[in-house]
């Protein structure tokens, strides 16, 4: 058969997951990928609001094999052979040129936000060539079509919709789909093949990235002095997307339940001179040797397999979706991994993908609703682009930079509380760009940090003012206790400030305590316990957090 309704090109997690989806409402699917699986890939770390996604779409279309993929708990149990890493939360540590992170007393040089009370219902790091291989399997099992080792050289119009032409294992290939659509990644197929223009973020430094997998890394807790870690945090610091943040750049670390750990670094241009980051291996080490801490934590470590350059990290197309065609959102703009926001955005063009084929599949609509898709994928990015570029602009100040990333932890997590409420257009797009004060608000700050004025010396009021407004912008989608100051930059999970943060959710107590209960919130669903009332210190570290977006 070599004519389909979709062509999907990339067999990646979203690729994959498209194409099963879309055999799921009785699509003809051909999945088409340049390589072979299993494969190594990053983009790794998931999240609560992209778990929920992922959940909605498993039950939305009668996916009870990749159900149990969506929590820590549930995944182990299901599918032990599929590697997997638990992820408790989002663990940021700012760090000095030349100097050993010491733990400040107040906790100034630290963020902890959880995303998860306990292991059973936390999130996960995807090891993508377990991962993705098994999606590719599931996509074949019900029924799509997977070719691999597939070279495309051409898309040209056909009666039909479009002919894909290229070679595969010596031979032509041709394909024939009323749609394509692309999960090939960054300046992917269609994206070359159609000549699309490439566009700017804004502020957002042209950085780099270098990264490999590695063995025997060593804990945060076996290398901080005890003064550094007095109090118990919210979380194992280490069970979480772990954060080293510095003058330039950053590295993230990422355990898997292999023994395999993700590390790379992303740098801005100047930083990436001086390490000459191209050279792989040389480039790792020097960077290593600039952050004492960092170095003994992977002091003993190995690479088990050769590092990979990326020269150019953010990547955004001009266009996002045209006529019979539609990139997803990995291959539409990529921004950095600061927020582990790929795969939160991936699972949303998703959603709005196969549902806009479900409903105007060869009806006059379709064209409408593809460029609809289109501008509003590439708004998401542009959203995300804007917060991490002013995070990035943050990173000689950690205290902004703190409070910065709170921004990002309050919307995602007000996007997660609307939707378990059943009200997903209350919080609007991603990070709620689009929201009538969130929206505007979040612009303003992080146009105010891009521009530089919080850092010149003598201009402490106007640093002042800033974080001011940051906080008070935090405070407009808080629901979760981010703006409570005593908490000193660690955010446990809290039943409370759901409970008192329920008129923005336009909820009742009783309509929070239930989607509580029905998120699994406690750790026992059969028990009777009841909350207490608003006034007490309800520290309840049970059930699945609300504090995180990926």
């Amino acid at each position: 058969m070599s004519d389909f309704d979709l062509a999907v090109i990339g067999s990646g997690f979203a690729g994959s997951l498209f194409a099963l989806l879309a055999r799921r409402i009785g699509r003809t699917v051909v999945l088409l990928e340049k390589g072979t699986h299993p494969r190594f890939a990053i983009g790794e770390s998931s999240s609560p609001l992209a778990n929920l996604l992922l959940e909605d779409l498993c039950r939305r279309f009668d996916l009870p094999r990749v159900a149990p993929l969506a929590a820590f708990g549930t995944w182990r149990r299901r599918y032990p052979e599929i590697a997997c890493g638990l992820k408790r939360g989002f663990t940021f540590y700012g760090h000095g040129a030349g100097q050993a992170f010491r733990g400040d007393p107040e906790r100034r040089d630290q963020l902890l936000v959880a995303a998860s009370p306990r292991d059973e219902i936390a999130d996960t790091h995807w090891y993508r060539a377990d991962f993705d291989h098994f999606l590719v399997r599931e996509a074949q099992a019900a029924g799509a079509e997977y070719l691999d080792r597939v070279d495309l050289e051409s898309i040209v119009p056909a009666a039909s919709g479009s002919r894909l032409e290229g070679r595969r294992l010596g031979q032509s290939l041709s394909v024939t789909a009323h749609l394509v659509v692309d999960a090939s990644g960054p300046s992917g197929f269609l994206h070359r093949a159609l000549g699309l223009p490439q566009a700017a973020f804004p502020g957002l430094p042209k950085n780099e990235g270098l990264y490999a997998h590695f063995e025997a890394v060593r804990r945060m807790d076996e290398v901080l002095s005890p003064a550094a870690s007095a109090d118990a945090p919210p979380y194992p610091p280490d069970d979480a997307a772990l954060h080293h943040v510095f003058d330039g750049g950053w590295i993230w670390v990422l355990r898997f339940g292999n023994g395999i750990t993700s590390a790379g670094i992303a740098a801005e241009p100047r930083l990436v001179r001086e390490l000459r980051l191209a050279e792989g291996a040389p480039a790792w080490q020097r960077a290593l040797a600039r952050l004492p801490t960092v170095a003994r934590q992977f002091e003993g470590s190995r690479a088990v397999r050769p590092f990979v350059h990326v020269p150019r990290l953010p990547f955004r197309s001009g266009v996002a979706a045209g006529d019979r065609w539609a990139l997803l959102p990995s291959a539409a703009a990529f921004v950095d991994p600061l927020l582990s926001t790929g795969i939160p955005l991936a699972l949303t063009g998703i959603e709005r993908l196969i549902g806009l084929i479900e409903r105007d599949w060869k009806r006059p609509e379709l064209a409408r609703a593809l460029d609809a898709y289109g501008t509003a994928t590439l708004r998401d990015a542009d959203a995300a682009a804007l917060l991490t570029a002013a995070l990035y602009a943050a990173f000689s100040d950690f205290e902004l930079f703190a409070d910065l990333s709170l921004l990002y932890f309050a919307a995602a997590s007000f996007a997660e509380a609307a939707r378990r409420l059943g009200r997903p257009g209350l919080s609007g797009c991603f990070l709620s760009h689009d929201h009538s004060t969130f929206g505007p608000a979040l612009r303003e700050v992080c146009a105010e940090v891009l521009a530089g004025s919080h850092g010149v010396e003598g201009r402490k009021e106007e640093r002042a003012r800033l974080l001011d407004r940051v906080s008070r912008t935090v405070a407009l989608l808080d629901v979760v206790g981010l703006s409570d100051k005593t908490r000193r930059n660690w955010h446990p999970v809290e039943a409370q400030p759901l409970m008192d943060g329920a008129a923005k959710l336009g909820a009742t107590r009783g309509e929070i305590e239930a989607m509580l209960r029905e998120s699994g919130f406690f750790p026992d669903p059969l028990s009777r316990e009841t909350l207490p009332p608003p006034a007490a210190d309800l520290r309840a570290r049970v059930g699945r957090t609300f504090q995180s977006g990926a």
